[in-house]
């Protein structure tokens, strides 16, 4: 079995082209220029290099979560 490096460039039968994204001797992740990310287990899949330069892929935006304001404490009847 070849060796697999994140960020190799790979082509699939099915799923296309894609970028390893994560690989161990069990599983290997790769995210498909279409199809997504998959998962398989690395001793079955069959890929082969791929020409050419991955596409360059939108960043994903991270919406700020907004805190609600604080209220300030109410005292409660009968306390001291």
């Amino acid at each position: 079995m070849q060796t697999l490096s994140a960020g190799q460039y790979i082509k699939h039968f099915l799923y296309g082209c894609g970028v390893i994204t994560q690989s161990d001797p069990n599983r290997t992740t790769v995210d498909f220029d279409v199809h997504g990310i998959k998962q398989f287990v690395t001793s079955l899949m069959v890929v082969e290099p791929a020409e050419g330069v991955p596409p360059k892929r939108p960043r994903t935006r991270r919406i700020k979560k907004v805190l609600p304001a604080q209220a300030s404490p109410v005292p409660m009847p009968g306390a001291k």
